[in-house]
């Protein structure tokens, strides 16, 4: 067993962590995760942390090392503090509301486009431009953002459309007279 590049998880107080093979469960303030990891990976509960070895120094196994600590990791920082995504959307008249726990947005169809959260996730809107998508998993929140950008993705020529907060949109120039 290597432990090069041997990075242990801190674990916050209030989480607990059950491991068995080929699974781990993560419970704390905020909820609960279960995430598969690959079973050659040898995970041990120490004290206060938990430690990720790899079996080789193959390759896919220097992959697969470093996946299932991020993983795992994610899985902690989910349980405690959570993550989110927001978005904001650019063009006149385009909006968002809350309709109970959906979204819907009027982004320029003729029609209002309603986005229903996934379990474990939830919506803010904090002005009508601005959407907060928040929840425990990493993965769900990044997915359910996507979904949401993909309703209308920014156009390069105005820029109008649902983008991420921090993502720079490159506009073309338009036809010249």
């Amino acid at each position: 067993m290597s432990r090069i590049g041997r990075k242990p998880i801190e674990l916050p107080s209030g989480v607990l962590v059950a491991l068995s093979p080929g699974r781990v469960q993560v419970n704390g303030p905020l909820g609960e995760l279960t995430q598969a990891v690959p079973a050659r990976m040898q995970i041990e509960k120490l004290e206060n942390e938990i430690v990720v070895t790899r079996p080789t120094e193959r390759g896919d196994d220097r992959a697969l090392h470093g996946l299932t600590r991020t993983l795992i990791a994610n899985m902690v920082d989910g349980v405690t503090k959570g993550f989110e995504k927001r978005l904001e959307i650019h063009g006149v008249g385009y909006r968002a509301q809350l309709k109970g726990t959906d979204l819907e947005l009027a982004v320029g169809y003729s029609h209002a486009v309603s986005v229903r959260p996934r379990q474990g996730i939830s919506f803010e809107v904090p002005a009508p431009t601005q959407i907060v998508v928040k929840g425990i998993d990493k993965q769900m929140v990044g997915q359910t953002a996507a979904e949401i950008r993909k309703v209308r993705p920014p156009e390069p020529y105005k820029g109008k459309g649902i983008r991420y907060v921090d993502e720079q949109v490159r506009r073309k120039v338009g036809k010249r007279a």
